[in-house]
This record gives C-alpha cells, sequence and structure tokens, in this order.
C-alpha cells in the first residue's frame, strides 16, 4: 500500500509518502513541503498548492490520499486557510478517483505514538524511528504528512473490515426485505387455477 499523506495548510502544506502494509517495517518514498507566500491572493495560493500535490501525485503514484481532518480551532482564520488547503487536496485525489481517508490529528498521534496528546516533538521522533530516518523530518508539517501515512496503513485493515461488515449486513437486510415482499405479494394473489363458474357448478350438484 502507498500512501501520500497530506498536512493541510495555507503557508506550509506538508507531504509525505509511505510505503508498507500493517505489522510489517514501512518505507518512506519522499516527504517535503508545499509552500505559498502570505503576501499572495488566497486564490493563488491555492493553485500553487494544487500544482504542488499534482506534481506529488505524478511522482509517486501513490494508491491511497490522506488528509488531516480539520477541526474547529480559536483561529477561525487559520481554520478556513486550512480547511482550504484540505479541500484542494481531496479535489486532486479524486479527480484522479483516488480514495480520500480523514484523520484527526488525535488519531494520528495516538496511532504513531500511543497518545492522543503527544506533542509534535513525540511525533516527529516516531516517525524518525518507524521508518529508520536519520533525522526528524523538518519542518513539523513535513512530520505530520509522514505520521499521516502511517496512521492510514496500520488503521485501513481495520476500516476495511467494518467496512466489509456493514455492506454485509447491509447486503442481508436488503435480501431479508425483499423475500418478506415477495411472500407478502404471493399471499395476497387470488387463486386463478379454479375455472369460472365451478362453485355454481357444485352448488347445483349438492341440491
Amino acid at each position: 500500500m502507498r500512501v501520500l499523506g497530506v498536512d493541510p495548510g495555507l503557508t506550509r502544506c506538508g507531504v509525505g509518502v509511505v510505503e508498507g502494509v500493517a505489522g510489517r517495517p514501512l518505507r518512506m518514498l519522499g516527504v517535503g513541503v508545499i509552500r505559498s507566500g502570505a503576501d499572495v491572493a488566497v486564490a493563488e495560493r491555492l493553485v500553487l498548492i494544487e500544482r504542488g500535490i499534482e506534481e506529488w501525485l505524478d511522482a509517486h503514484r501513490p494508491e491511497f490520499v490522506a488528509v488531516e481532518r480539520v477541526f474547529s480551532q480559536h483561529n477561525v482564520r487559520t481554520v478556513m486557510g486550512t480547511a482550504q488547503a484540505s479541500a484542494v487536496a481531496m479535489l486532486c485525489a479524486a479527480r484522479r478517483g483516488l480514495p480520500v481517508a480523514l484523520h484527526t490529528p488525535s488519531e494520528v498521534k495516538a496511532a504513531v505514538t500511543g497518545s492522543g496528546r503527544a506533542d509534535k516533538a513525540q511525533v516527529g521522533s516516531m516517525v524518525t524511528r518507524l521508518l529508520r530516518l536519520d533525522a526528524p523530518p523538518k519542518p513539523a508539517d513535513a512530520a505530520d504528512a509522514l505520521a499521516l501515512a502511517i496512521c492510514h496503513i496500520w488503521r485501513a485493515p481495520a476500516t476495511n473490515r467494518l467496512q466489509q461488515a456493514v455492506a454485509a449486513h447491509r447486503t442481508t437486510n436488503a435480501a431479508r426485505t425483499t423475500g418478506t415482499a415477495r411472500t407478502t405479494s404471493t399471499a395476497r394473489t387470488p387463486d386463478t387455477s379454479r375455472p369460472a363458474g365451478t362453485a355454481r357448478t357444485t352448488k347445483g350438484r349438492s341440491s
């Protein structure tokens, strides 16, 4: 499984590609940051982010894209910028037919460090250890992107099993509903096998 992790942001959008499967050593294929200046119009900054993500998709051909789920903060302006960058990442993935997964910061921290309250230094340290790197990726946005990819690889098997179970449950319920509807319809269908006039003939014989 090859996953592109995206830590969305207008000024710095972290990107990282990790390959592997749950339960086995993982391998980093690339990590970096897509930057846009604060003095540039927001629309143009989003175009720069889109171009950057497209370049990463072309270069690494991931099978999945994992994006950090935007959550409410006190700084509304920061949330808006993060949400806009997140939407660009999802758009780029959807345009190529790639599945997109959203993971909250707490989910990522818990998956990588074992604690949903870990700080960025702890996340960077664990990413370095898990990917057998010489040093933590800089800036922290790059390490967060790798952590997102790792989180998705480790959570994907359980998520897939849950989705399969839900799909099987829905299929079973649909089959039962269809079977019940057919039984009810059959029970209400009048018996047309008896020729017309049979009832009158029988009554005449009995008299």
